[in-house]
């Protein structure tokens, strides 16, 4: 017999079940049709029922036999077996496909259908079912209603549900009862919208329908969720006086909401009411509070808990080890953590991936690594899989020991397992490996990554501008930042602050403040962190005014600096001599509550020293001796580091001799103050017996041996410096790159270039790997030993290694192209600084200027001046001087006067000044002849 032919005859025999009111029987011929014949498609069913309706003259049958109708009931047994066996889709077209004519399905079909339809989130069929409902001319009902309702809140269109609730269906003739109200009214809690639904249930009132004890369930819940729990309280009062009573699920879901809020007081005093009113504390609620009060790390109370639960009669279940568990994994007691999975054991429950996913956080948080991926074993051998919070949890954890290496063997074993890392899970290894700096292993990863389709999100982003911006590669962290615009990520605050501080470390201001305000426009409010970076960068950068413009603009926000915000501005304004303004930030720091630390002194004291205003140092010295906070060893190294560096080095060694009955360590930096001290004063006996009596007291650092041989190098003791190089080497204490620097800086002022460049070769032979600063004294002392061709291919060296030549290595290099004739190699230096977001000193532009006045290429010369200006450098009156004669040599006074407008014009020198006031004014200087005979020219 085929397929068709029995389905036929299972489809003809229900029609006749149906015309003879044998409902269920048909029921189950369908389910075993359906189950056992699983892949015909619901439309062949569909049309084999009709054919048979046609044969058991179902269709077009005018004898009003009584029964006539009944066959119609089996399409209703149809769509109701589909929904029974889960078959959604299939009901649905079988109600869609009917093509009704006389044929009109019942109201409970109808709703049935809809409600499986919304349970299982097939939205579409729902609409589709609902708008073929109103076509053929059913009439909604209460039930019809309550699932429009619900589908209308499930997809947040809340203002049509209300639309429905207290319009439509009055205007339809249904009135809405309860459960139209809490469907709603559920709707409105779980989109937040919590003030709506509390109104909404006062307007059931006001119609009548008395709301009943879960739509007060439902609005604990709401309200016990978003931290409302006081208004929680008011509901339960007015439940009472309805004379509803709570039950011990509403009891459980405020002690919850407590539990949440961290009140823990609140919900044990919700636990006491509970049991007041009768209702029986279960196995959910004793966890609700053992998660309270596990997480607040109350462990003995939680102990207490467990001993009541027990003799209520109640079991305690796995989740309730693994809250307790959690609990001493947090305060890293993990003896005790393990004793409770034993017990896990001993009682014969099942640990679940939660409870080892806790063990195995709370052993990676204590850097027990190895019984760690022991239990990840044991998880296994229980049956359970590992996922990926696991996973991630174990490369976190050895990210944050700086254990890369063993974190990308756990993600490359994810794989094999078959477990497909998240972006999480790589973050983790990304962030780690920019934290040491190793950005191409990371951007290996990022590759990677992305070819696996996992997709970077803003955390990844974040940690590469970071990394780059932590070590001032700044076009890079450009590069990641425009990428993840790019992508419609946002930046957050944390990682514009990043940015700022990177381009603040380079000397880039300019394109700091740009950052700042290309925050402020996309929306990212700065915190004190972001104002803390930027006035620190501005502050260190010597613009200290522009940091307290930003500081004011802090205020303004109302945000409320920390000291280390008035340290930062404090220090910048002692460094720079300006003492008042540096002790009114103190008086305002003192004001808002906030203590000066011994920091902010130290700062005050080292300005007072710079200032030259050694007896008010001293006066604040003895008074935060005696008040507090107590001075350092810093305090005390900058006293001495002060006293030394005003010739004062009784004073120095009295305060030296009393650091002992103050408490204060004679330390290596306090050594070093001295030592550089009597270095400065020349006298080196002194400075070298005080290195003895540190080395015996095992103080001896790289720094002591740096500081006595730079002195012994500027008083040319070449032989002492070397043998305090050997020494340092038989020592063990290994010189490092400053160590040669010093050394070979020396050597190229005295001119011992070939001694100057074995230490050179010698430095790198020992993996030390030359900076800017060694590069920059070697290329001076070849120019100075007429051997240029030697300076520029050191230069060209230093920059095929990477290393950053600084102003001074500018400045010696645009000197030496213009000595050379060379302007134009002076100008492709000065693009690629200005390329590179670098800013130009004051001395390169002067060196530059003075090369074209000379030459007489006084456009050029204007074109420098006016870049300057707009960079905000300025020139010195000195160098005003020099220019002004060197376009006089040229001999054309019409250029001296374009220079003179320009100088006058950008505010370098006053507006009234002229040539002859201007020879006047500097006749006793060396170049007066030059400016006389100028003067006189133009009279």
């Amino acid at each position: 017999m085929g397929i068709s032919h029995s389905l036929h005859s299972y489809t003809i025999m229900n029609v006749i079940l149906c015309n003879c009111n044998m409902f269920a029987l048909a029921s189950a011929v369908f389910v075993e049709l359906l189950k056992s014949n699983s892949s015909i498609p619901s439309s062949v069913v569909l049309d084999s029922v009709l054919c048979s309706c046609r044969d058991c003259d179902g269709f077009g049958n005018h004898n009003n036999n009584n029964n006539s109708n009944s066959n119609f009931v089996v399409f209703d047994v149809l769509i109701d077996t589909y929904r029974k066996l889960g078959r959604l889709g299939d009901a649905a077209h079988v109600f869609l496909g009917c093509g009704f004519g006389r044929f009109v399905p019942s109201s409970r079909c109808c709703n049935g259908l809809l409600r499986d339809l919304l349970k299982g989130n097939m939205m579409e069929g729902f609409w589709r079912v609902y708008d073929k409902m109103l076509e053929v001319g059913l009439s909604p009902d209460e039930y019809t209603y309550s699932s429009v309702i619900g589908a209308l809140c499930r997809v947040g269109n809340l203002r049509e549900a209300k639309r429905v609730v207290q319009f439509e269906m009055g205007e339809k003739g249904c009135v809405p009862n309860l459960v139209n109200y809490n469907v709603l009214v559920e709707g409105l809690c779980k989109s937040g919208s919590l003030d709506e639904a509390l109104e909404l249930k006062k307007e059931m009132a006001e119609k009548g329908v008395v709301p009943d004890n879960y739509t007060y369930a439902i609005l604990v819940d709401g309200l016990l969720k978003h931290r409302r729990s006081d208004e929680v309280k008011l509901l339960m009062s007015e439940m009472s006086e309805l004379g509803l009573k709570p039950n011990s699920v509403m009891y459980t879901s405020l002690i919850d909401g407590f539990v949440r809020e961290g009140n823990l007081e609140g919900a044990f005093r919700a636990k006491n009411e509970l049991v007041a009113a009768g209702c029986q504390l279960n196995l959910i609620t004793y966890n609700v509070l053992l998660r309270g009060v596990s997480k607040a790390g109350e462990m003995e109370k939680a102990h207490e808990i467990l001993k009541e639960m027990v003799k209520m009669g109640l079991s305690p279940d796995s989740q309730t080890y693994t809250l307790m568990i959690e609990g001493y994994c947090r305060e890293n007691n993990i003896n005790q953590a393990f004793e409770l999975l034993d017990e896990i054991k001993r009682r014969n429950l099942a640990p679940t991936v939660v409870t080892f996913s806790v063990i195995i956080k709370g052993l990676c948080s204590v850097g027990n690594f190895e019984r760690a991926n022991v239990m990840l074993e044991e998880m296994v051998s229980w049956g359970l899989k590992p996922n990926v919070v696991i996973y991630t949890t174990l490369i976190t954890g050895y990210c944050r020991e700086g254990k890369i290496d063993e974190a990308k063997t756990v993600l490359d074993g994810m794989s094999n397992k078959g477990i497909v890392p998240d972006a999480f899970c790589c973050n983790s290894i990304i962030v780690g490996l920019c934290k040491a700096g190793k950005m191409d292993e990371a951007r290996a990863l990022f590759v990677e990554m992305r070819e696996k389709g996992i997709m970077p999100n803003a955390f990844t982003y974040g940690a590469f501008i970071h990394g780059h911006s932590k070590v001032g590669e700044m076009l890079d962290a450009e590069k990641y930042l425009t990428e993840m615009l790019g992508h419609d990520l946002a930046p957050s605050g944390v990682i514009y602050t990043s940015m700022i501080d990177g381009h603040c470390k380079v000397g880039n201001l300019t394109k700091a403040m740009s950052t700042f305000q290309d925050m402020l426009e996309r929306g990212v409010l700065p915190d004190l962190k972001t104002y803390s970076v930027l006035i620190h960068g501005l502050s260190r950068n010597e613009r200290i005014h522009d940091a307290m413009e930003v500081f004011a603009e802090l205020k303004e926000r109302g945000l409320t600096p920390d000291f280390i915000v008035f340290n930062t501005l404090i220090s910048g304004f002692s460094k720079r001599g300006e003492m008042d303004k540096a002790f009114d930030l103190l008086g305002d720091m003192c004001k808002k509550g906030i203590e000066p630390t011994i920091i902010t002194y130290n700062a005050l004291i080292n300005g007072l020293f710079k200032s030259g205003d050694i007896e008010r140092a001293r006066e604040l010295f003895d008074t935060i001796s005696t008040k507090g906070p107590f001075p350092n060893s810093v305090t005390c190294a900058t006293m001495i580091d002060g006293y030394c560096k005003s010739g004062n080095m009784a004073e120095a060694f009295i305060l030296f001799a009393e650091m002992p009955s103050r408490m204060v360590p004679q330390d290596a930096f306090v050594y070093n103050a001295l030592i550089d001290g009597f270095c400065k004063e020349g006298n080196m006996d002194k400075a070298l017996d005080l290195f003895r009596e540190k080395l015996q007291k095992g103080l001896a650092t790289t720094l002591s041996y740096n500081t006595l041989i730079d002195g012994f190098c500027k008083y040319g003791k070449f032989e002492e410096a070397y043998e305090l190089l050997n020494e340092m080497r038989e020592k063990g204490i290994m010189p490092n790159h400053v160590t040669y620097t010093t050394v070979i800086s020396c050597h190229c002022k005295a001119g011992y270039m070939d001694e100057a460049n074995q230490l050179f070769v010698e430095m790198q032979e020992r993996g030390l790997m030359p900076n800017t600063i060694t590069y920059t004294s070697l290329i001076q002392g070849y120019f100075r030993k007429g051997n240029p061709s030697r300076a520029f291919a050191l230069f060209d060296e230093m920059i095929k290694k990477e290393i950053k030549p600084d102003e001074v290595t500018h400045s010696v290099m645009v000197d030496a192209y213009c000595k050379e004739g060379s302007l134009a190699d002076g100008f492709k230096l000065r693009d690629e600084i200005l390329s590179k977001g670098m800013l130009m000193s004051s001395t390169f532009y002067e060196t530059l200027l003075d090369s074209l006045c000379k030459k007489g290429e006084i456009f050029e010369a204007l074109k420098v001046m006016g870049e300057m200006s707009v960079e905000g450098v300025n020139l010195t009156l000195t160098a005003c001087k020099s220019l002004i004669c060197n376009c006089h040599a040229t001999g054309n006074i019409e250029d001296v006067e374009h220079v003179l407008k320009s100088m006058t014009k950008y505010g370098w020198l006053p507006n009234s000044t002229s040539i002859v006031g201007f020879v006047n004014e500097h006749q006793s200087d060396g170049e007066s002849d030059d400016l006389r005979n100028l003067a006189r020219k133009t009279a």
